[in-house]
């Protein structure tokens, strides 16, 4: 097997229950982290669900960022026209349609506060300064490209490049530059050591009881240091990413194994899904919770939108379908410059 994971990958591009289920936990945690973090400011206190978005930020978006190049293997020595289209076109796409869809909702009020012209400004901004939500389907399209172009270089090179710039917490306030900085060591490892990550899950699923061991042991000290503020210290800071990573993965595998949870398994199939539509379920529950003043624990408040986020951006995504305007998250063919190759069809008899 190559060290960058060709022959583990090629084996196993099928759909694998334990990648839905890690995905499926990590796209709930940053739903999570929205919800609660909104909830918050336009409170102005905290809740006990404060508690678990600091957990989960020293690998929330490693974990994602990792399982992003998991597969890359199979695809990055495709030519360059189809590479570009299944890896930027698809993602700009999205981030173009959903960029307008949210700035729909949101003109209004950027425009009573600024005026319509700075509106304008603030939608033409938002092609190099990621809006909102949605800079990691922005961000994405840059790590393909950067790690094809790279295909030359020492991979080890690159790997203690892309480690040492994550833990320089490099800070210049454009999110392409920090976010690509801070997590690009986690997508390149992803692609380069994708035989390690099936193998740590195959061993996981072949000694549950020892994972579950290795799991509540990460838990201690990924917690501890959170608290105790040493998370974000250089090295410490990669350490817990790949660490919490690591422990998603092993999650996901017990989960697989034992068939528990399902709807995280759904989740992670259906995460881009909920990446592009929680928003709207997520501001109008929260919205309607804090002025109806119906429920005053912060925390459980922040729990329900949460749940309504996640819920919500599925019940959009199936009246889409019911509506036929599968445009919002499946690309239509228009936007493709490699058609997709059609199945193979059985030939009618002669």
């Amino acid at each position: 097997m190559t060290s960058n994971g060709t022959s583990a990958v090629t084996e196993r591009s099928t759909r694998i229950d334990w990648v839905d289920y890690a995905k499926g936990i990590c796209i709930i945690m940053v739903v999570m982290m929205h919800s609660v973090l909104g909830v918050e400011a336009a409170a102005g206190q905290s809740g006990f669900m404060h508690a678990f978005v600091m957990f989960a930020k020293p690998f929330r978006m490693p974990d994602f960022f990792l399982i992003s190049g998991l597969f890359l293997a199979v695809v990055i020595d495709r030519d360059w026209r189809t590479y570009l289209d299944r890896k930027v076109l698809h993602f700009a796409y999205f981030y173009v349609l959903w960029v307008t869809i949210q700035f729909g909702f949101k003109a209004p009020g950027f425009a009573a506060e600024s005026g319509w012209r700075h509106v304008g400004f603030m939608y033409l901004e938002s092609f190099i300064e990621p809006f909102g939500t949605l800079w990691f389907i922005y961000l994405l399209p840059v790590f393909f490209v950067v790690t094809k172009l790279l295909r030359g270089v020492p991979p080890l090179a690159i790997w203690l490049a892309a480690a040492a710039l994550e833990m320089a917490h490099i800070t210049t306030g454009w999110t392409v530059i920090d976010e690509f900085c801070g997590r690009f060591v986690y997508f390149y490892s992803g692609y380069l050591f994708a035989n390690y990550v099936f193998a740590l899950s195959d061993r996981a699923r072949a000694r549950p009881a020892l994972a579950l061991v290795g799991v509540a042991l990460w838990t201690l000290v990924n917690g501890a240091l959170v608290v105790s503020g040493f998370d974000e210290w250089p090295l410490v800071s990669l350490a817990l990413g790949f660490a919490g990573a690591g422990a998603i993965i092993v999650m996901g595998t017990l989960l697989a194994r034992m068939q528990w949870l399902n709807f995280l398994r759904y989740c992670g199939e259906h995460s881009i899904v909920i990446y592009l539509a929680f928003f709207l379920p997520m501001a109008v529950t929260r919205t309607l919770l804090l002025k109806a003043g119906l429920i005053a624990d912060i925390g459980m408040v922040s729990l329900i939108v949460t749940v309504a986020g996640v819920a919500g951006a599925v019940v959009i995504w199936r009246l889409a379908l019911a509506l036929r305007a599968n445009f919002l998250f499946e690309r239509p063919a228009a936007f493709w410059i490699v058609p997709k190759k059609a199945a193979p069809a059985l030939q009618p008899a002669e």
